[in-house]
C-alpha cells in the first residue's frame, strides 16, 4: 500500500515588519517576512480572556514584484509548505531554521486598512500573487545592486 503525506500550510495574519528582498548570486529574488497569527480563549480557572500570538517566518522565491506591497501591519493570506533546513553559522555551529515556503500570497483588505488616504479608496485585488516562473530574470536594477551580496540559493540563512 502506498503511503501518503501532505505538507501544506495556510496562514491568515498580519505582517510584523516590511518584507525584505535579497538576491542570490544568480540574481534570483528571495523575499522574506514574518506573519503574526493570534488565538484567543477564555481561561477556565480565572474566567479571563487570554491571547497568544505565534510568529511564522515566510520565504517567497521570485516575489520581487509583490514585496513593495507587503508592509508592516497588513493582513495577508499565505499558502505554502513547511520546510526545515540547516546551515552552519559564522561560529561553525549548526543552526536549524523552520519556515513556510510560500506558493501564494494574497493581500487582504484595502490599501488604507486603518484610515483612508487622501488619494481615494483603491483596493488591492484578492487574486493570488504567485512567485514568477523559474525562467524569469531579475530586474536590471536589482542585478546591479544585490542586497545581500553573493549568496547561493541553498545558503540563505534566515
Amino acid at each position: 500500500m502506498a503511503s501518503r503525506s501532505v505538507n501544506k500550510v495556510i496562514l491568515i495574519g498580519h505582517l510584523g515588519r516590511d518584507a525584505e528582498t535579497a538576491y542570490t548570486a544568480s540574481q534570483v529574488a528571495v523575499t522574506k517576512f514574518s506573519v503574526a497569527t493570534s488565538r484567543r480563549w477564555k481561561d477556565q480557572a480565572t474566567g479571563d480572556w487570554k491571547e497568544e500570538t505565534d510568529w511564522t517566518r515566510v520565504v517567497l522565491w521570485r516575489g520581487e514584484a509583490v514585496a513593495p506591497y507587503l508592509l508592516k501591519g497588513k493582513q495577508i493570506y499565505v499558502e505554502g509548505r513547511l520546510q526545515t533546513r540547516s546551515y552552519d553559522d559564522k561560529d561553525g555551529k549548526k543552526v536549524y531554521a523552520t519556515e513556510v515556503v510560500a506558493d501564494e500570497v494574497i493581500l487582504l483588505g484595502g490599501r488604507g486598512d486603518s484610515a483612508p488616504s487622501g488619494g481615494g479608496g483603491e483596493e488591492f485585488s484578492q487574486e493570488p500573487m504567485k512567485s514568477a516562473p523559474r525562467s524569469r530574470q531579475a530586474p536590471a536594477a536589482a542585478a546591479a545592486a544585490p542586497m545581500s551580496g553573493g549568496v547561493d540559493e541553498d545558503d540563505v540563512p534566515f
